[in-house]
């Protein structure tokens, strides 16, 4: 019985990781800022060209962060070209976070893309930077992106 077990654990682990399904990274910021200079390369490989995929950016601040917002820059660097996205991102409205909390910690998974979208077969990086009027920004753990296949 067991050699069956870890023959189809190996199989499905083999599998799984010939496909992107999700792909989450953050960075940390050991000091709870975010410097305008610093800039957060994350890179992954799209194989599956056939299935649309959703992009998010991942934030953790402390419940001490001063703004309902966070503005950032976005370097897409595709299989063929490169661009800038510059976007705002809305953490809260007048009364409350929108992300989830746990104790002082707030964390927010915004999506950035309007409808799911093909990839093109390769590598792609995203760097984020903040750009908002406080440099340090106070108050930021960690920032990162999430890619996943859309839920068909």
């Amino acid at each position: 019985m067991k050699p069956i077990i870890f023959l189809i654990a190996a199989i499905f682990f083999m599998y799984s990781c010939n496909t992107l399904d999700v792909y989450e990274k953050t960075a940390s910021f050991s000091l709870h800022e975010w410097k305008s200079n610093q800039v957060l390369p994350f890179t992954f490989t799209i194989k599956d060209t056939i299935t649309p995929y959703n992009f998010y950016i991942v934030l953790r601040h402390e419940d001490a962060y001063r703004y309902k917002n966070i503005w950032l820059n976005i370097l897409v660097k595709d299989p063929d070209s490169s661009y800038t996205i510059k976007r705002e991102f809305i953490l809260a409205d007048n009364t409350k976070w929108l992300g989830t909390g746990m104790d002082d910690i707030i964390e927010h998974r915004m999506t950035f893309n309007a409808l799911p979208i093909r990839l093109k077969k390769g590598d792609y990086t995203f760097t984020l930077q903040q750009i908002m009027r406080e440099d340090p920004l106070q108050h930021v753990l960690n920032a990162g992106i999430r890619v996943e296949k859309a839920k068909q």
